[in-house]
């Protein structure tokens, strides 16, 4: 029997190399190797006992039917009060539609607002799913490289440089994935009339937003004036209270695109898990302190990493305000011999590190910048200490 012929849209569809590198790692530990795994995009604490507890109080309470499509309304209600608190912008409940992770909201929002051929601005370094789905929809990524003297941080100057007639929309991550950089009020009030002036709407993942650092400030685009009404806010429970793994993401924006994601939504996965819905109900209303002691051992970790990478020649680091990620300039070993490899990017540094000193970290051609790789500080400080170790050991090699 000949191959069965697969459609274009996903023919050509790359799989996220960041699970992919997961998966890979995780694979190496389960045969018995010693792999200090730093690629990691989710906290390595578990989620807190609260919320597990009231998960299973839902299916003992029988909490295990359909719900309504777009999230049940005690969730909905939830999730628009700390948008409240988080964002200072007032939803109503029916301007939000709870997914199966921020993922599929993202995924929800894409299909919903790009058409085949709409040009999409997208800033470099990007999280790896954004460019796949904007090709999924047929969309046109305009690439927006950061300029180096900005820091990782999005500025109207390098939006100014790639906008063309056909941009439609843009998406922002602020904290970012990879970089870990904020984009500040001030830039993002510029960033928010250059799209009302050229009549642009905004995806923006706030995923990251409770986890910033050194007193920064995280700001929703959404905030500003003219902005809500464009303007698709992405978050959910996974990052900040240590929940990846219940699938759990919520979008906010106007009535008319919050209903378009919900019928999508309604004929592909229909409602999200009953259960994780109560767990994440548990967390949106329940106890803040888990989030901060959390945030308080990732900034620990941060400080830690920044001032070790510091010190490790060949690399350099800007010191990131959020998420939990270093974004690691390698471009000054590019052309050394190391460990019998002529590096030429980072894939070829990454590669060495995982073959020769058991020390996973995400390359950044992932990422769309070939010269730097990710390292995420989502693990214990005896693990990190140890992966950084290995790492400047066989860099002095």
């Amino acid at each position: 029997m000949s191959d069965i012929r697969l459609a274009g849209r996903v023919a050509s569809l790359a799989p996220s190399p960041t699970m992919t590198l997961d998966a890979k790692t995780k694979a190496l530990i389960g045969q018995g190797q010693d792999v200090v795994n730093l690629t990691a995009g989710e906290p390595d604490f578990d989620t807190p006992e609260h919320i597990r507890l009231a998960a299973a109080d839902a299916m003992n309470r029988g909490e295990t039917r359909y719900t309504p499509v777009g999230g049940t309304p005690r969730l909905k209600q939830a999730a628009a009060e700390r948008l409240k608190l988080d964002t200072g912008i007032d939803y109503a409940p029916d301007q939000v539609l709870v997914s199966a992770g921020a993922k599929h909201s993202l995924y929800n929002a894409v299909m919903s607002l790009v058409n085949p051929g709409d040009g999409v601005l997208l800033p470099v370094p990007y999280w790896v799913t954004y460019p796949e789905q904007i090709r999924l929809a047929g969309g046109l990524i305009e690439w927006v490289p950061i300029a180096p003297a900005h820091k990782d941080e999005l500025t109207v100057e390098d939006l100014e440089r790639a906008v063309s007639k056909k941009s439609r929309g843009l998406i922002l991550n602020s904290p970012s994935n990879p970089s870990g950089a904020v984009i500040g009020r001030g830039h993002l009030e510029e960033i928010a009339a250059f799209c009302r002036e050229r009549d642009l709407w905004v995806i923006s993942d706030e995923i990251y937003m409770r986890l910033v650092y050194d007193g920064v400030e995280a700001v929703s685009i959404a905030s500003f004036p003219g902005m809500m009404e464009r303007t698709i806010v992405i978050n959910g429970v996974s990052k900040a209270y240590a929940m990846t793994g219940w699938r759990i993401g919520y979008a906010a924006g106007p009535r008319s695109v919050i209903q378009a994601m919900a019928n999508l939504q309604s004929q592909s996965t229909s409602n999200p898990t009953s259960i994780s819905q109560a767990a994440a109900l548990a967390a949106l209303t329940g106890p803040q302190e888990p989030v901060e002691e959390m945030r308080r051992e990732f900034d620990r970790r941060r400080r830690y990493a920044v001032s070790r990478i510091q010190t490790i020649k060949g690399l350099e680091v800007n010191d990131p305000k959020g998420a939990f990620y270093l974004w690691v300039n390698m471009e000054p070993l590019v052309g050394r011999t190391i460990a019998g490899r002529t590096i030429t990017n980072a894939d070829d540094l990454a590669l060495a590190w995982l073959e020769e000193a058991g020390v996973s970290v995400v390359p950044g051609s992932g990422f769309g910048v070939a010269n730097y790789f990710r390292m995420s500080y989502a693990t214990s400080m005896e693990r990190l200490a140890e992966g950084l170790d290995r790492m400047e050991r066989l860099l002095g090699e």
